[in-house]
């Protein structure tokens, strides 16, 4: 007994470059799809209230694959997620989680403006976003590597009476435009 607990003792102080393998790291857009999943739980969207039913939205090309549709088969606080994939913003007005792909970098100024005219949470990786006037920004940590910044623009989220839990004000970091 003393020796396995030896053993394993040894086995925890290895360095990570051991033999041991090495888990992979998770890539980027697997990591923020799941993020985008998690985030619904941490807002308070008025007209989610009562609903049985979470709208996700997706403008521009699709950077995340099948992890969207995949994660999409499992509920949200007892609520069914609809996926959709809208042609532009004027087709994400009813969406209650707007993702906008950075193919759409070009014309995000304009896809704020339009879904600046409903209660949507926009959420995005474009460098900026927050500050443009998104509202959730998933940025990579400047020093590399797979870590996510959460981003927070808390006066565009205000704006349509739309707030964050503390949990993750926490975690985030607040950005003034």
């Amino acid at each position: 007994m003393i020796i396995q607990l030896s053993l394993a003792a040894m086995v925890l102080v290895l360095p990570a470059g051991g033999a041991r393998a090495q888990p992979a790291p998770a890539p980027e857009y697997a990591v923020k799809s799941a993020l985008l999943f998690k985030l619904p739980r941490f807002v308070y969207l008025p007209r989610l209230e009562g609903g049985t039913r979470i709208s996700l939205c997706l403008l521009g090309k699709n950077p995340f694959g099948g992890a969207l549709a995949k994660l999409a088969q499992t509920p949200i606080d007892g609520r069914s997620v609809q996926l959709r994939q809208p042609e532009d913003a004027a087709q994400a007005l009813d969406c209650d989680f707007v993702f906008i792909a950075r193919s759409e970098a070009d014309q995000l100024k304009s896809i704020l403006g339009r879904l600046g005219e409903a209660p949507v949470v926009t959420i995005s990786d474009i460098d900026g976003f927050a500050r443009a006037g998104g509202m959730v920004e998933m940025a990579l940590h400047p020093d590399g590597g797979d870590s996510l910044n959460i981003l927070i623009n808390r006066r565009a989220a205000q704006a349509h009476r739309i707030h964050f839990n503390a949990q993750l004000l926490r975690l985030a970091r607040i950005v003034e435009p």
